[in-house]
């Protein structure tokens, strides 16, 4: 029989897909289980796999390469998707689609498969990431070729022996890793409809949130926290605590209509805690260390970089040359932001670096301003030559008189 590899959830349909990838076509099955943190159904992995058929249930536990290479890496790149969403599931995936074809080439397996449907994006994502890595793998989706429901999935599993107690599924679709969670479809697809206090489960509402507020300091160095409130830990840790203490003070909570890859607008819910504060300190870290046009620039560089990834082209030439960049940008970003929560905000209440660009000499107003005040009539001079020059050749005569100004196409 040929040997193929599965990312393996433990979830139903990657455990239907077990039976089906034996049974109808064939092969021998090796479950490979990715830990990237917060699976509810880890505890049930290895028994569920091998009940269902795998010949073996592999688990990585990937969470210190997932927070330190995917998550931290699009941290420093200011990557959030359409300016919303930081990107959890969108991040898990080509380490995934990686530890596929590790595994398949030490399992010597001809083929790997995983249980995206054909509707959404991560399909894109571990498909591409697999071609890219390794073309000569072959490529099985079970559940986007079959595409059956959830009772179709149970029924299938008993006629072949093996009985699960699934329990209930929940009235949404949801996917979650250390960086997110995120939650879809029933009542949520109404985007006029507000979401039903069922739809979290990592925050509290902010109304519940307690009323004295919580302060954390944050270190970075380089661009990638380094310490939380002085203790240097590990990037697991610290995103677990971030994800607890923020999760307590309801701050994380994204409601969002975005447009996926394949087309479709979808109106998703995510809770992101730890990602939406060290986002909001790094940017505050950044607005003390890098120059106004590398802040300008690099927010272009950062919604392309949250696209690449959305897309799923983490394994491309593209990437790495944006990549490149940004780590450019960070060699600066180093120093300490504090940041207070309270009732579902995250704000940032102070900054000091030692390489900042802030000059409290130059900024102040009162003693000790080393700013030359005279200087400034030879720069609004100069500055403002173009517009004299412009308004002297093309539109002397053409001032409109009033405030109103002609917009194209509009009658005089």
């Amino acid at each position: 029989m040929p040997k193929l590899v599965l990312a393996y959830s433990g979830g139903l349909d990657t455990t239907t897909a077990i039976k089906w990838l034996s049974v109808e076509q064939g092969y021998e099955v090796v479950a490979l289980n990715i830990d990237v943190g917060k699976s509810r159904e880890q505890p049930v992995v290895e028994s569920r796999g091998l009940a269902a058929g795998a010949v073996k249930v592999r688990v990585i536990d990937a969470r210190e390469d997932f927070i330190r290479y995917f998550a931290f890496p699009a941290l420093a790149a200011g990557a959030m998707y359409q300016d919303a969403y930081p990107l959890a599931t969108a991040l898990a995936r080509p380490l995934m689609a990686k530890l596929l074809v590790d595994v398949a080439h030490e399992e010597g397996a001809l083929a790997v498969a995983h249980g995206c449907t054909g509707k959404g994006n991560d399909q894109v994502r571990f498909d591409v990431g697999i071609q890219t890595l390794d073309p000569s793998l072959k490529i099985v989706a079970p559940t986007r070729e079959n595409a059956m429901a959830r009772e179709m999935q149970i029924e299938y599993l008993r006629e072949h022996g093996v009985d699960i107690p699934w329990g209930d599924k929940g009235p949404f679709s949801i996917d979650e890793n250390m960086w997110g969670r995120s939650a879809e479809a029933g009542v949520l697809e109404d985007p006029w409809q507000e979401p039903p206090p069922d739809a979290y489960e990592w925050t509290v509402s902010p109304e519940s949130a307690p009323a004295e507020p919580a302060y954390l300091d944050i270190a970075y160095q380089h661009g990638m926290p380094v310490s939380l409130n002085g203790d240097e830990i590990g990037p697991v840790e610290m995103v677990t605590r971030l994800n607890d203490l923020g999760g307590r003070y309801g701050v994380g909570r994204i409601d969002h209509v975005e447009d996926r890859l394949v087309g479709i607008k979808s109106r998703e819910i995510y809770e992101a805690p730890a990602a939406t504060i060290f986002h909001a300190a790094h940017r505050a870290l950044e607005g003390m260390t890098l120059s106004k046009q590398q802040l300008k620039l690099k927010k272009h560089v950062a919604t392309e970089y949250a696209e690449l990834i959305y897309n799923g082209l983490w394994f491309s030439a593209h990437h790495q040359d944006i990549a490149a960049y940004v780590a450019s940008t960070q060699r600066h970003v180093s120093g300490t932001i504090r940041v207070r929560l309270q009732r579902g905000t995250a704000t940032v209440v102070g900054r000091k670096a030692d390489e900042s660009l802030y000059d409290r000499g130059l900024a102040t107003y009162d003693r000790g301003d080393t700013y030359d005040q005279s200087a400034a009539v030879g720069f609004i001079n100069v500055w403002g030559l173009q517009t004299r020059v412009q308004t002297r050749v093309q539109l002397l005569g053409q001032m409109p008189d009033t405030l109103k100004i002609a917009m194209p196409g509009e009658r005089e």
